[in-house]
This record gives C-alpha cells, structure tokens and sequence, in this order.
C-alpha cells in the first residue's frame, strides 16, 4: 500500500497517509489543514503481530480520546442551553 510519511511546514506535525493513485486532492496536515507538507523519508513497512497489536492499541487509544472530546463538548453544550 501506497503510504507516505509527512510532516507540516506550518505546524510540524508528523504523520502517515495513504495516497491512492487515483486521488487527486492535494494532502493537507490533519492539525491545521496546511497543504505546505514535506514528504519524509521512510524505511520499509514490517507487517507483524507486533506491528498489528501496537498499530491497534493506538487506534483504540486515539478512539477513546475522541469519545472524551465528544462526551466533554456535548456537556458543555448542554449546561450551555439550559442555563
């Protein structure tokens, strides 16, 4: 699979993304959307069970804090109507 390692110009965040040829959007920083990327260098992928588990516990790590988010701003959002 066609992944590539990226980091912003603007704010340097670091990060992968799966480009298929057929896309023909321009990539943007998934932190504050900059389309000013520099592609990184990277070693070949290693497909492993270490590989898979630790790619599955930050995916379930990363869901988890977008369940806080969510659950954070619908509270406020709630206190913020009724009072």
């Amino acid at each position: 699979m066609p992944i590539f390692e990226y980091e912003c110009s603007s704010c340097h965040h670091q990060f992968e993304l799966l480009v298929l040829p057929k896309t023909a959007t321009t990539p943007s920083c998934p932190s504050c959307q900059s389309t000013e990327l520099e592609k990184q260098l990277s070693i070949s992928s290693v497909s492993s069970d270490g590989t898979r588990q630790r790619s599955l516990g930050l995916a379930r790590q990363n869901a988890k804090k977008i369940q806080r988010d969510k659950a954070h701003a619908e509270h406020e959002a709630y206190h913020h109507h009724h009072h």
